[in-house]
């Protein structure tokens, strides 16, 4: 088959997990044999079309300024970016010529953000099958976080989300032949709103590349590790100062990851030379961090959908304490491979944690399962999972 992935972001340019899915999809999809090219936004001024990983990739710009650069504006260039983004004609005649040329078997789109519902009118034109793998709710929330401007999480669509949400129902709601959602929490959201009632529906859990592996660990120092975004609605403030109240000295708190809160958060976390901030890493660098880490805390305050860092913990033999909110109590399971405490719940959380560091042989047992859970997202049961989808919408 020939496949064309979509996605707003897409290496070297990794932000959230949307974009490692989409990397790791098209890049295994082409090692099984299939021809992929990929369509991203570009944050230069020209379209390019570039090798990445031996994989067809064209860059296209797309808006008045770059999806890579959404927070350095002021409010009016702002707000003629998301009017744009409603549905982009630049976006549409890019992409039509680009399906037109390549002529694939498979749309594949992943996020949509700086393409608009244009992806999806572009896909249509093409009249062959449309998949759409759902990552957050961008379909109805312009921030596609369901969080309001202070940071605080939204029940309801707002007057600018309401049109906003008419507008995409219109342009995407009908077009998908098959929808993918990671978890059945972000799926049963965007239902509830009207989304994607006649499509097809599969929840099927994102992958990890890396085969599971049971890695023995040490208690000599209990290191804690966060991987993520450094911004607001991921809690890493939450964790800091549950953190903090702490006494003890045989406890590190590893921050991986960069953001546009980073420097608020440094200068949260004062003097404290136990929390260690390590800036963005990937590859082995990364896996060493799981490997080394008792224990992963993921303290999102938003409807997370299926967190590659709660994935990749397990595949480490890493148990996770983590938010009961969105995806996230679809995977960790209390008392099992992680423990789960109330979002932003600050005591809390400093209640586990502290359990933890006075028993870490609890940890045992919860490394184990942590293991076996990761033995049920493997690569290759997705991709098989992927191909059974496509061959059937052909």
């Amino acid at each position: 088959m020939k496949i064309c992935i979509i996605s707003s972001l897409y290496k070297p340019t990794i932000i959230g997990g949307a974009e490692v899915v989409a990397e790791k999809t098209a890049r295994e999809l082409q090692r099984r044999g299939h021809e992929v090219f990929v369509v991203t936004t570009n944050h230069h001024s020209k379209t390019e079309e570039v090798d990445v990983d031996d994989i067809k990739t064209y860059r296209i710009p797309l808006n008045i300024y770059s999806i890579y650069n959404l927070s350095d504006q002021s409010i009016i260039k702002k707000l003629l970016w998301h009017l744009i983004d409603l549905w982009n004609p630049s976006a549409y005649l890019k992409l039509k010529d680009i399906l037109k040329e390549e002529k694939p078997d498979i749309i594949h789109i992943h996020n949509f953000k700086g393409f608009s519902g244009a992806a999806f009118s572009a896909a249509k034109k093409l009249d062959v099958p449309v998949v759409f793998t759902v990552h957050d709710y961008s379909v109805y929330c312009v921030r596609a976080n369901l969080l309001k401007g202070d940071g605080s999480i939204c029940t309801e669509p707002r007057i600018p989300c309401r049109f906003y949400k008419e507008v995409n129902s219109f342009f995407i709601d009908k077009i998908p032949d098959f929808v993918i959602s990671p978890s059945k929490s972000l799926i049963d959201k965007l239902k509830s709103q009207g989304f994607f009632r006649d499509s097809e529906i599969a929840v099927i859990p994102n992958p990890v590349e890396k085969d599971p592996e049971i890695i023995e660990k040490d208690y000599i120092t209990i290191d804690i590790l966060y991987v993520g975004a450094l911004s607001k609605h991921k809690g890493v403030d939450v964790l800091i100062r549950a953190f903090r109240e702490l006494g003890d000295d045989n406890i590190r708190l590893h921050i991986v990851g960069r953001g546009p809160d980073e420097n608020k958060l440094k200068a949260l976390h004062g003097d404290d030379e136990r929390i260690i901030f390590h800036g963005f890493l990937e590859g082995e660098e990364l896996s060493g961090m799981y490997g080394k880490a008792n224990v992963t805390v993921v303290p999102s305050v938003w409807y997370e959908n299926s967190p590659m860092v709660v994935y990749e913990s397990f595949a480490h033999s890493t148990p996770v304490i983590g938010s009961n909110i969105g995806g996230i109590p679809e995977l960790v399971s209390e008392g099992c491979n992680g423990f789960l405490f109330e979002p932003g719940d600050k005591d809390e959380l400093k209640s586990t944690l502290k359990r933890l560091v006075e028993d870490p042989s609890i940890l045992k047992e919860f490394e184990k399962n942590a293991h076996e859970s990761a033995k049920k997202y493997t690569i290759k049961e997705h991709l098989e999972k992927l191909e059974r989808i496509y061959r059937g919408l052909l």
